[in-house]
């Protein structure tokens, strides 16, 4: 093995691996995305024990870490489990692991590689950094490891702007309240220069007509709360489905799988559609209009009243508490009256006094577990108003003439944002300058004179720039529709939204409440749906 450690520019990809083991060490990583690209090829995990092949070469793909390294260097050092190996790093592999891979596993190792894509491409417009944890590292009072979760964050995201072969300007929201998007955008600004400071040329890398945006999820925390009507969003708030797995039974009694991911057309085709446009994916669909006339048909006039201020006929809710109330007084669940709850507190920017949410509390009888409600101030979310605490509400879009339903009125705030974004609205005192593009922002406008490649089937719909938004903290399935809807009425820009993960309306509150646990404490993350 040579000296010097190789890069492999995104668009040289494996197309062929031979008679090869793929040794996947990523924890949380879809191993049936990567198998389906290598379909004929045995795909296990690296920190699993598994039988020695040494007639077969492996492909090691796995993170710089030493625990990885560590489990690599096992399978070679005393008895070797392959005939040779081919290491492909997600990103800059540390020079000490590189060295005691060497010192090790040298004459073992025919590639070594740092493939830059350590994130995870969830959907074709949506990315996430496979990382629901740094949701309290970033968020809990009790945080030690805040600053090293952000430089990870920005580390993944050099490598998204990498593989997208994109040099952006970064701007972030700027908050009074929280420094974290400011943080965040000065990290991946500072690691962007750095690594795009030569290319293969040895010329150094110009800005590339492109915008990354950094935002807090406090920033809107109506859109991943709400009961939402459009297919997807739905599906993952009501049904019970684990890594993209929907399980079902047939007509004839018998246990069903199906996967929702790119491969189903189908299901690419109908998620962004509202509920009541669908007559097909029919045992879904039912489960979703089951729990839909249950229980939250009733609800939803309530949530839309509270989360846009005025009623279906555009009347403006003078008192949110009588919209509150029915609610308060009927038998949901726990969960579905403290996202109720949650929602009148929003529309107040905070409750004026303890005692009143101390009512509230009381109300859905989670005395013991006040933190779903309190735990929000750690976003930076106001849950009681106090003149210290400056809160200010975004100006909305005017978006009176567009056709909606009437239980579905509310539009992400991310939306506006990125259309602002595109039409070069953006306030630059509420959205400064980490740096920017060499030239004006033209999401809407011209195509650049830089964008002259030879465009694929999926850059069909572009024609120029690239808006890449961040959310710290989690985005919910809503927010990712309304990057196709932009892309889509656009056509000149294409949207790419992403998060340290893809949050549903109870694993955002769950990990709410968990924001006061202790650093001491154990902390351990379910499976979720959307890892």
């Amino acid at each position: 093995m040579q000296d010097q450690k190789h890069h492999l520019k995104p668009k040289s990809q494996i197309t062929s691996v031979g008679d090869c083991k793929l040794e996947d060490c990523r924890n949380g990583l879809h191993n049936h995305s990567t198998s389906n690209l290598l379909k004929w090829c045995l795909v296990e995990d690296l920190y699993k024990s598994r039988e020695p092949v040494p007639e077969m070469k492996a492909i090691y793909l796995m993170t710089p870490t030493a625990k990885c390294v560590d489990a690599f260097i096992a399978d070679f050092k005393l008895k070797p489990k392959y005939k040779a190996a081919y290491v492909y790093f997600t990103d800059y592999c540390p020079d000490d692991l590189f060295n005691n891979m060497k010192l090790y596993c040298a004459k073992h190792i025919r590639v070594c590689k740092e493939i830059s894509i350590s994130f995870l491409p969830q959907e074709a417009q949506v990315f996430t950094c496979d990382n629901p944890g740094a949701f309290r590292s970033i968020y809990s009072p009790h945080s030690q490891d805040k600053r090293k979760t952000l430089e990870t964050l920005a580390d993944q995201l050099v490598t998204l702007c990498a593989t997208l072969d994109e040099y952006p300007g970064v701007r972030y929201k700027k908050d009074t309240n929280m420094e974290n998007a400011k943080c965040l955008a000065e990290l991946v600004d500072e690691k962007l220069s750095k690594y795009y400071e030569m290319d293969d040329s040895g010329k150094k890398k110009g800005k590339t007509q492109a915008q990354l945006l950094i935002l807090e999820r406090g920033f809107d925390p109506v859109s991943p709360i709400l009961h939402e009507l459009t297919y997807q969003a739905m599906a993952y708030d009501l049904i019970a489905i684990e890594s993209d797995t929907y399980k079902y039974k047939s007509k004839d009694g018998s246990e069903k799988e199906a996967l929702l991911n790119e491969e189903d057309m189908l299901w690419v085709k109908l998620r962004h559609m509202h509920i009541a446009e669908k007559t097909v994916h029919l045992n879904l669909t039912e489960d979703c209009m089951n729990y839909f006339q249950k229980n939250v048909e009733k609800l939803c006039k309530a949530e839309q009243d509270l989360a846009v201020g005025s009623d279906v006929d555009g009347v403006k809710v003078k008192d949110p508490m009588r919209t509150l109330l029915p609610v308060l007084l009927h038998p949901y669940s726990i969960h579905d009256k403290i996202r109720a709850v949650l929602l009148y507190i929003f529309s107040l920017s905070g409750t004026s006094l303890p005692e009143n949410l101390s009512k509230l509390i009381q109300h859905v009888k989670i005395e013991d577990e006040r933190e779903y409600i309190e735990n929000w101030k750690e976003l930076g979310v106001p849950i009681i108003s106090t003149p210290s605490f400056f809160s200010r509400k975004p100006n909305r879009r005017d978006r009176s003439h567009e056709e909606k339903y009437n239980l579905s009125r509310w539009t992400p705030v991310i939306k506006d944002v990125m259309e602002d974004a595109v039409e070069n609205k953006l306030d630059t005192r509420e959205w400064p300058h980490q740096s920017e593009c060499p030239t004006a922002w033209n999401g809407s406008g011209a195509v650049s004179a830089r964008q002259k490649h030879k465009a694929s089937s999926q850059d069909d719909r572009r024609s120029g720039s690239r808006l890449i938004i961040f959310v710290i903290g989690g985005i919910s399935h809503s927010e990712m529709r309304c990057a196709y809807e932009v892309t889509q009425a656009v056509k000149s820009c294409e949207v790419i939204i992403g998060s340290s993960h893809i949050v549903t309306p109870t694993s955002l509150l769950e990990d709410i409440k968990a924001l006061s646990k202790g650093p001491m404490e154990t902390f351990t993350i379910d499976e979720r749906s959307n890892a």
